[in-house]
């Protein structure tokens, strides 16, 4: 997209000027191309450019008009975030958004900058490697993208990135807690801490960290910090690294928070829903993207889960949808070594919970050698443990993940299954399955046996009473905290705390090891 820089005094495109007085300290009029008749007799005279091509000093705009009457569609798109053009004139047209800019409701910046270096403003990447070059009919120049984060949309060096320049006033509003569960003693003693921090206003503290092991009822935990948090003004934000997390979430929060706008946003929500706003927002960390210095209480669940704990772009989304006096909490049974050092070192704020909800330990998983499996299964077979260990909980009517390290090996897992037990229902699922949340149902309502799965549900997924099989627990993909996290499937019922886990493996591995440590440990440190 390009802008003519057109004089303030001139009187050639009375249209395009906003109408009444705007104090302004502006050198020149930003007017998108497509705006300008084509056979208008100035537009010669004035230069053509993009945004990236301006000084960043030199790119100003109105100041704020608070008596323009703005456009409720317009805001409802873009309120607390930051979007292409292509995604706002979808629902608005350039006239309407180039009216609320003249009004100084709605600022540009260049999308991709180059001073000091080659930078993405939306994701934040600077890697040479993740730009590419078009040949752009918009800019009619070359024009650098960012492969980075593709996904969401081409971001180019022509692309301008609006926000909202209108600031809300928090107006205080009762929203009612739903949710009339009774806390454990370490969930309250949690739960309060976190409502400390929040009545501080975000303040004394930027960051808080809940460390608590894997079913210690850690939603709960945030309860009265969200109803807080939503009573002073809102919005609050629940972020996940995983879409089945944000599923899972999202009926809890609408029946905890009755009378609370809940919104859900992940790759799979229709476009017409993508950005509805919401009073309380559960969204995976991609989404997170698309928000703009928008929330003043952040709550990052499971933060050590693959892609956000290695995808710099995600921690850099989070950072940008923050409001500027804001609290991020990070809640996880596993934190990654840089939050225990900082909270070692008295750097980050935390607390931890030691015990389940209902008081019983952590189920300690077994480790059973079972050879060469992958060379067995190459002949349609699973190792005689694995089929010993399936056929006892199947005969007692007990469910099963069963965890495997490769989406190439499940069709031949789940057909190895099926031989060994004949009358047992069995499905595989993974991140690309296009099935993955009816299958996911399917077995929490007790319809499927086993469930052939990556790690794709190594966390937020609740069965009550399943049994964990890790096949291959000697892959690389099974790190310390996947396998403390798969471990924390089983026992999570107060009627049924105990289970089996079990690491089926061809070779002992360090991750292994510490992952039963870590677990022996949570239920030692009580």
């Amino acid at each position: 997209m390009r802008f003519y820089q057109v004089s303030l005094d001139d009187p050639s495109f009375p249209s395009l000027y906003p109408k009444g007085e705007i104090v302004t300290n502006l050198l020149y009029w930003l007017i998108p191309e497509r705006l300008i008749p084509r056979d208008a007799d100035k537009i010669p005279t004035y230069p053509l450019v993009r945004l990236s091509d301006i000084p960043s000093n030199e790119i100003s705009f109105p100041l704020l008009n608070e008596k323009f009457q703005v456009n409720d569609k317009l805001r409802n798109v873009l309120y607390g975030r930051r979007l292409l053009v292509d995604e706002i004139t979808a629902h608005v047209s350039l006239d309407v958004i180039h009216e609320h800019v003249c009004h100084g409701v709605i600022h540009y910046q260049p999308a991709i900058t180059r001073n000091p270096k080659l930078t993405c403003r939306r994701c934040g990447n600077d890697d040479p490697f993740l730009f590419g070059d078009i040949s752009c009919a918009r800019c009619k120049k070359m024009c650098a993208y960012c492969r980075a984060c593709l996904m969401m949309g081409r971001v180019a060096e022509c692309s301008p990135l609006l926000t909202w320049n209108e600031k809300e006033k928090a107006k205080e509003k009762r929203h009612t807690l739903g949710w009339k569960g009774q806390l454990s003693p370490a969930q309250s003693k949690a739960s309060q801490a976190l409502v400390n921090h929040v009545t501080t206003r975000y303040k004394t503290e930027k960051n808080f960290l809940i460390w608590a092991v894997c079913g210690a009822g850690k939603t709960e935990m945030l309860f009265a910090a969200i109803q807080l948090a939503l009573t002073k003004g809102g919005p609050v934000l629940v972020a996940t690294p995983r879409t089945d997390v944000v599923l899972e979430l999202l009926p809890r929060m609408t029946e905890a928070f009755p009378h609370t706008v809940v919104r859900a946003f992940h790759g799979g929500v229709p476009k017409e829903e993508r950005f509805e706003q919401g009073e309380l927002v559960i969204a995976t960390t991609h989404q997170l993207l698309r928000f703009y210095r928008h929330f003043p209480l952040v709550i990052i669940d499971e933060v050590d889960a693959f892609p956000y704990s290695y995808d710099k772009k995600l921690q850099y989304a989070v950072k940008n949808a923050r409001a500027k006096e804001s609290l991020t909490v990070y809640v996880t049974a596993t934190p990654p070594d840089n939050l225990k050092r900082k909270a070692a070192s008295g750097k980050i704020a935390y607390v931890k919970v030691l015990r389940r909800y209902h008081g019983h330990d952590l189920p300690v998983p077994k480790q059973t050698w079972i050879g060469n499996w992958k060379k067995k299964l190459l002949k349609g077979n699973l190792p005689n443990p694995v089929i010993e260990w399936l056929r006892g909980h199947i005969a007692n009517q007990k469910q099963v993940f069963l965890f495997v390290p490769q989406i190439s090996l499940m069709e031949k897992i789940e057909e190895a299954v099926r031989i060994a037990c004949e009358t047992v229902n069995v499905e595989t699922v993974h991140a690309a399955d296009p099935s993955r949340r009816e299958k996911v149902i399917r077995f929490r309502e007790g319809e499927t046996n086993v469930l052939v799965t990556t790690t794709i549900l190594e966390r937020g997924v609740t069965v009550k009473g399943v049994q964990v099989g890790i096949l291959g627990a000697e892959d690389r993909i099974f790190t310390e905290s996947a396998l403390v996290q798969i471990s924390g499937r089983v026992g999570r019922s107060p009627d049924r705390p105990s289970g089996d886990v079990v690491f089926f493996h061809y070779g002992k591995t360090k991750a292994m090891g510490q992952a039963i440590r870590h677990i022996e440990m949570m239920n030692k440190d009580r």
